[in-house]
């Protein structure tokens, strides 16, 4: 089951997705991202050292470094 989380402003579902990607230096680099459905790619559990945050704006979730 991918790991979700509900959206404080719009009370929405959203599940964490991780991706390699290619840097314009050709270097890779994984990142994390949340889509509302889940897809290739979703995630289990949150990254080591890293929690969920909201935008204030639009409510979707945001993974950023534990402090």
């Amino acid at each position: 089951m991918a790991y979700s989380a509900v959206s404080k402003k719009t009370g929405k579902t959203f599940y964490l997705h991780s991706k390699e990607v290619t840097l314009k230096g050709g270097r890779q680099q994984r990142i994390y991202f949340f889509a509302s459905a889940v897809k290739e790619g979703a995630v289990d559990a949150l990254p080591p050292g890293y929690a969920i945050g909201e935008n204030s704006k639009t409510g979707l979730p945001i993974l950023k470094k534990a402090s």
